[in-house]
């Protein structure tokens, strides 16, 4: 039994991985040395402080050199191709000295320039600034991360931007995952001259979660719930702090559904899935309203009644169904009012969009809660572009999660969404595992 998506919403580690933190206590300094307080032992004559000095400068100057010599050449990006969107991050160096400056190839500076100064790309690029990370330090460079994404049939146009911009003169290889790093392999190869290095899309996706949940810690919150949400009228975003997080069921949204469970950062399993995700709501959307983007089909079902489409618990008992107490305004059949012909006469296409969104959301929502009781599981992350720009289905599953179980789940919601995978990829370009 589901919900009808009406009376429930208001429209309205690598030491390398982590950011620049401040030290833990007056006595630990950069570089992971420390510095010794005074005891009541004789102090150290001059000569071994001096000694000891120049051991820690050569030590650190070590480091850093060891650092530049295993990280990667410019430009560093991570790809993540989906069977509905290519989700790619930049990193964009902030840092150049002008000794590098001078002796960087015109390519670069095109592909950096291109990137950073655009905010779409031809007619369906899009560059979510509002996602960008500043300031961020990676491999032992300061800079920015963007974070990209464009649709999958829209590959060629984006190998044929990196043919014009010679980018194979750069980088002979590209780390990316998703399914389409298979299946577009040879494209690569042939139109781009560029080899990838193929990552299991699950692994990617645990590491960038965790990655950019640790870099957010001392900005706005990666995580957030809905408060409420099951009042309508006071329902509202608030803030979550990942802090301890395992165990967690992360459920990946996107052309389809996975459902991980995850209990460390190394151990994890993928409990099941659904074919029904994203790209069923597009699709079907496409079939039933005519229209022909995400975007068009989410704006459609935000205008749009589903309990004109679907049969709910009142249509059939007249009211609640108390003995098992199912709510009246609980789905008993998604679409089940389009068996009368009356009834499909009178619903608009925005019905049907409202109708599809609140069906796929509710089957989600439904395998997510019984995996949860199966792993004994009280975390819930949802993550994966279908939630982008997407507030009813968040809200939908918030409710769905919280009520259904009488408030011992609790649906959390990630900023970056469907860019984990692409995340995890660069970090494996700069920290090969």
């Amino acid at each position: 039994m589901a919900f009808n998506g009406h009376q429930r919403d208001d429209e309205g580690i690598d030491e390398d991985e982590t950011p620049t933190k401040q030290p833990r206590s007056n006595k630990e300094m950069p570089g992971g040395y420390f510095r010794h307080e005074p005891n009541n032992e004789a102090t150290a004559s001059a000569g071994r402080a001096t000694s000891e000095r120049r051991t820690s400068n050569s030590t650190t100057r070590h480091r850093v050199d060891s650092v530049k010599k295993t990280r990667p050449p410019f430009p560093w990006f991570g790809m993540d191709i989906g069977g509905t969107l290519v989700k790619l991050v930049y990193f964009e160096p902030k840092d150049i000295t002008a000794e590098e400056e001078q002796e960087e190839v015109e390519n670069l500076k095109s592909i950096r320039r291109y990137l950073t100064s655009n905010t779409a790309y031809g007619k369906t690029g899009i560059r979510d600034v509002h996602l960008e990370l500043q300031d961020l330090t990676l491999c032992g460079r300061t800079g920015n991360l963007h974070f990209i994404r464009f649709p999958t049939h829209d590959l060629p146009a984006f190998l044929q931007m990196g043919r014009n911009k010679h980018f194979s003169s750069l980088h002979t290889t590209l780390c990316a995952t998703g399914g389409g790093a298979y299946k577009f392999e040879s494209d690569f190869r042939t139109m781009a001259d560029l080899e990838l290095h193929k990552l299991d899309e699950l692994d990617c996706l645990i590491r960038g979660v965790l990655y950019i949940d640790s870099v957010m810690s001392s900005g706005p919150s990666e995580c957030y719930y809905f408060e409420n949400p099951t009042d309508p009228d006071r329902c509202i975003q608030r803030p979550y702090t990942l802090e301890n997080p395992y165990p967690l069921l992360l459920v990946n949204i996107g052309s389809g559904v996975s459902i991980l469970a995850v209990y460390s950062e190394s151990n994890y399993k993928r409990v099941t899935g659904t074919s029904l995700g994203g790209g069923t709501f597009l699709g079907l959307c496409c079939l039933l309203t005519g229209c022909s983007t995400f975007e068009e089909a989410l704006e459609m079902a935000s205008q749009g009644e589903s309990t004109r489409v679907d049969k709910l618990v009142r249509d059939i008992y007249g009211g609640d169904y108390e003995r098992f107490g199912l709510p009246g305004w609980a789905v008993a059949s998604s679409f089940g009012n389009m068996m009368s012909k009356e009834k499909r006469e009178s619903v608009s296409k925005e019905d049907l969009a409202r109708a599809t969104l609140v069906t796929i959301t509710n089957n989600i929502g439904s395998i997510t809660r019984m995996c949860a009781l199966n792993e004994n599981i009280e975390r819930v992350v949802f993550v994966g572009n279908f939630l982008r720009v997407n507030t009813l289905s968040m809200k939908l599953l918030a409710y769905a999660m919280d009520y259904w179980s009488k408030g011992q789940l609790k649906a959390l919601f990630l900023r970056h969404e469907g860019y984990f995978g692409a995340v995890g990829a660069l970090l494996e370009l700069l920290h090969p595992s």
